[in-house]
């Protein structure tokens, strides 16, 4: 397999994990390139369910590498419980597989607290965040004032950091009514995480160019989805770091002519969560979904906003990350329905798009036009091969592709590894 991009077409929550874990067989190393511990991704292998946060779904192989990269931002205790917690299941994770970047930003208790004020400060323009603190983080790097994971061998550096960023931030939390920080146990928290992640850190860009020398072949496993982009996403109803493909090269170190292919991954639906617009969702179908125990986020918990696919945003996000193939999972969850519905085009004033509007105010206010295609009215857990499927579904995806140009490759017809149907 070449390097390959794995990144998300919608709003997140696409399935990437299971994708990755699929891909992973063929890989030698993966590596997480952005994000935080905002980010959840859920694989399942026979009955055993695994939700990780920071590390690579990869992890979950024996013989692969993962490397979380310079692009992250790491909370220190949240990457400590994840790792305690796969070793209590038999899950190896030592130094030697799992290598941390020592450029990556840390996520402090206080980022934490940061988050959750302006977003209680925001009222009804609040943007719906996790509260795990990633903005607070990324706006400390910005600002170059952030600690980065190598700073975790300097207990007194992280000391007086927190110190100066409690009392700097104190009148903030008081105006949120929130309690006030205490930073002697915030600094108590980061130094004892430390003393588990140091001998994980390492300059992960100078293993990554001297294990391709060696021609492992490698996995960018993105977090979030294209519409949580930063700058391509539905701002400001988007998450701070860039999840579409470019992020993999800067997030990792690795140049853009090392990568050699891009996967995007979609539902047969749509998902979003938090706040912000979403023109194809449906009531009736979030309903019908969170009765099949569906669309429940990985992280928070918070039941997800579901919604008709998206051929529109589907376009541009084969556009911004020059995706190659398209893997759709949840086929399943459209399994007993007679009509599909597909978004082809927006309307807005009048005018036809066939591409978003560049502001959230203006999606908002889209109008999007369905094609309805018939459904295949079909259980598809238990199919295990591309060439099986019904001719519905078939269809659906050959006419996704007319509307799209993105071929699907991948199908998922549910959460076990072995549920993966890969086209010839």
């Amino acid at each position: 397999m070449p390097n390959t991009i794995i990144v998300g077409a919608q709003w997140g929550d696409e399935g990437k994990g299971k994708i990755v874990d699929f891909l992973t067989a063929s890989a030698d190393v993966v590596v997480r390139p952005q994000g935080g511990n905002n980010a959840g991704h859920t694989v399942i292998h026979g009955k055993n369910k695994y939700v990780l946060h920071l590390i690579p779904s990869g992890i979950l192989w024996k013989g692969k590498t993962c490397v979380i990269g310079n692009g992250v931002v790491i909370d220190p205790a949240s990457l400590v419980k994840e790792i305690e917690g796969l070793i209590a299941v038999d899950i190896n994770v030592d130094p030697e597989k799992l290598r941390i970047s020592d450029r990556a930003h840390l996520t402090l208790p206080v980022h934490r607290v940061l988050d959750q004020a302006r977003e209680a400060l925001r009222g009804a323009a609040r943007i719906g965040t996790t509260g795990r603190g990633i903005g607070p983080t990324y706006a400390d790097k910005i600002h170059r004032s952030g600690l980065r994971a190598g700073d975790l061998a300097n207990p007194q550096k992280i000391r007086d950091h927190i110190a100066a960023l409690c009392e700097d931030n104190a009148p903030l939390v008081a105006e949120a009514g929130l309690e006030p920080m205490d930073p002697d146990a915030m600094t108590s928290e980061v130094i004892q995480a430390a003393e588990t992640l140091v001998p994980y850190l390492t300059d992960t860009v100078a293993y990554l160019h001297g294990a391709m020398e060696t021609g492992v072949e490698m996995l960018f496993e993105g977090a979030q989805g294209t519409y949580l982009d930063i700058d391509h996403g539905t701002y400001p109803f988007v998450t701070s770091s860039n999840t579409t493909s470019g992020g993999a090269c800067t997030g990792s170190g690795v140049p853009p002519q090392r990568i050699d292919r891009v996967v995007g991954v979609a539902k047969a639906y749509t998902t979003r969560v938090g706040e912000g617009p979403f023109p194809t969702e449906d009531p009736s179908l979030s309903e019908y979904l969170h009765g099949l125990g569906r669309e429940f986020g990985a992280t928070t918990g918070r039941a997800r906003r579901c919604g008709w696919l998206d051929a529109v945003l589907l376009r541009y996000a084969g556009m911004v990350n020059g995706i190659d193939e398209l893997a759709m999972t949840n086929i399943d969850g459209l399994d007993t329905h007679d009509e599909i519905r597909v978004c082809t085009h927006y309307e807005l004033d009048g005018e036809r798009l066939d591409l978003p509007p560049a502001t959230a105010d203006d999606l908002a206010r889209v109008i999007p036009v369905y094609e309805v295609l018939p459904g295949w009215k079909t259980d598809t857990t238990g199919i295990r091969s591309f060439d099986d499927l019904p001719e519905n579904v078939l269809s659906y995806l050959e006419r996704l592709r007319e509307l799209t140009s993105l071929r699907t490759t991948i199908v998922g017809i549910g959460p076990d590894r072995e549920q993966t149907l890969r086209r010839d």
